[in-house]
């Protein structure tokens, strides 16, 4: 029997999450929406491109959750987009709302789920679903450092002219201004990239980083970031569905890991059929434990103005 993904938000990166899935073949899809006609209309063009890519998966879409029952995996990215000028932060209230209702849905239609929240402000977000759904932190992780780590291995590898294959990179924290590119973890063929790149210019790809989905909110004016970010939601769906074992970096709840307790950051994360199977510690230095401190500070104070701290 095949596995079944739900993907909760028909926008952008909902639906390319499901283009990635089902041209992967990992799972049959429902994309589900409050907005009548979307999730069905781009569910059936997406059913219809899968004879040209030889893939035998079902993908519907509905507004109705009685679809989504038993789903292996929900994931979610409803919510509204960022803006030119708008801060993660704005979207605070209204996507906490929207989380707190469709969390709640999903769950009820499949109490077994694995759930991977993409929404924004991240940390917060995923902070939302776990205080909703009650359920343990291994089936409720947070999209972040995939995409962010992404973007640095991007940087790394066109200034350095070489394979993105070859480019490893680690970013820990919240998913914003104040996340924490590891540039001393970050490795090209095995050659820390502190040993190719000098200070300075290493300290602007961190900063580049950081700022990676504002500076691509300019260019679109009217959205936001989707084949990243729906990408990096998709490693993390397969490394869950294949159990790979896979270590990705992912916005977790901590309970003292890291010197940091009762609150979703950014940390190097094992998954697998279970989920989060194992949080990795590794030694930081007292400079990148301080702004991994003051990133878990950020976030708190996003989650203590909704009442989720």
């Amino acid at each position: 029997m095949r596995k079944k993904v739900t993907i909760v938000g028909a926008g952008n990166v909902g639906a390319t999450a499901a283009h990635w899935i089902a041209s992967k073949e990992l799972a049959d899809v429902v994309l589900i929406d409050v907005v009548e006609g979307v999730p069905q209309g781009k569910g059936l063009d997406l059913l219809e491109a899968l004879p040209i890519e030889k893939r035998d998966v079902s993908v519907i879409g509905t507004n109705d959750y009685a679809d989504t029952a038993n789903s292996d995996i929900v994931v979610i990215t409803a919510g509204i987009a960022r803006k030119p000028g708008m801060s993660r932060d704005d979207l605070l209230n209204t996507n906490f709302n929207i989380m707190s209702d469709v969390a709640g849905k999903a769950l009820a239609a499949s109490p077994n789920a694995i759930f991977i929240i993409v929404s924004n402000p991240l940390d917060a977000m995923a902070q939302t679903a776990f205080k909703k759904l009650g359920l343990p932190r291994e089936r409720v992780i947070g999209m972040a450092g995939v995409l962010d780590s992404a973007r640095f291995r991007t940087f790394i590898a066109e200034e350095l002219k070489v394979s993105v294959e070859n480019v490893t990179a680690f970013v820990l924290g919240g998913h914003g201004d104040t996340m924490v590119p590891l540039s001393r973890y970050s490795t090209v063929a095995g050659i820390p990239i502190t040993e190719l790149i000098p200070a300075d210019r290493l300290k602007e790809l961190e900063t580049r980083t950081a700022n990676g989905g504002a500076e691509i909110v300019k260019y679109l004016k009217t959205g936001s970031a989707y084949y990243a970010p729906s990408a990096a939601a998709v490693e993390m769906v397969e490394a869950i569905l294949k159990d790979k074992k896979k270590i990705l970096p992912c916005a977790a709840y901590l309970q003292g890991e890291y010197g940091i307790s009762g609150l979703y950051v950014g940390v190097p994360c094992k998954l697998g059929s279970k989920g989060l199977e194992q949080i990795i510690e590794i030694k930081l230095t007292p400079e990148e434990q301080a702004a991994l401190n003051k990133s878990a500070d950020a976030v708190k104070e996003l989650c203590t103005v909704i009442g989720v701290a």
